[in-house]
């Protein structure tokens, strides 16, 4: 019996992680958020399943970040020196040829505080963000199909990676500090575009293929 055309098509690629070893995830309460580095949960909590965070576009997979060493600030850090072969497979399967590694804390970061908040900022980027979390924590929000506020908590041995144009923010948690590798394919834009940006092409682009999508499954 021949074995179905998928199967082959994932052959040699790293599968995600399985659900049980996805960030915790929930939906923010509505209004202003007073404190970005709080957890932020309604009560009672509304959790959010890995399923409802792959429909959004977002992939996930679990590393040994503890397992390597890695510099605590390297701008640019070259993909082809990473020696953990998840990483090495994820990198290859993705094409990323470009990384670098930052610290996010007080002590490294000039005007940290400032930069903190900057990075809170909703906004796109007119290309997937991929982030490898080497040590701290922190959180990604994300707008769901909804609208509300996805807060996925991220911490050392997370590599998470959001889609182009999907509505987002950053910020550390309470431990203000957060180790991560940032990659990309080609040369690095961290260019963000704030929210509004319906009209840009990246926008466009996620609407199409995640949010319209939707919209015919409900019709």
């Amino acid at each position: 019996e021949e074995e179905p055309p998928a199967k082959k098509i994932k052959s040699g690629t790293m599968e995600q992680a399985p659900a049980s070893e996805w960030p915790e995830a929930w939906i923010m309460p509505d209004g202003e958020c007073k404190d970005q580095k709080a957890t932020n949960k309604q009560e009672p909590n509304v959790p959010v399943t890995v399923e409802e965070l792959k429909d959004l576009g977002i992939c996930y997979w679990q590393l040994d970040a503890s397992a390597y060493d890695y510099p605590k600030i390297s701008v640019p850090w070259d993909p082809k020196d990473a020696v953990d072969p998840k990483l090495a497979q994820i990198r290859d399967d993705r094409g990323y040829n470009y990384a670098d590694i930052i610290t996010v804390q007080a002590d490294t970061l000039p005007e940290y505080e400032k930069k903190v908040k900057a990075f809170f900022e909703e906004h796109i980027h007119d290309a997937e963000e991929i982030r490898y979390i080497l040590g701290g924590s922190g959180y990604f929000d994300v707008r769901n199909k909804k609208d509300e506020w996805v807060r996925i908590h991220i911490k050392a041995g997370d590599l998470m990676t959001l889609p182009e144009g999907i509505y987002h923010r950053f910020t550390v948690d309470e431990a203000d500090s957060i180790h991560a590798m940032r990659l990309f394919i080609g040369v690095p834009v961290w260019t963000p575009f704030n929210r509004p940006c319906d009209e840009h092409d990246s926008r466009k682009k996620y609407v199409k293929g995640f949010l319209e999508e939707e919209k015919k499954t409900a019709e």
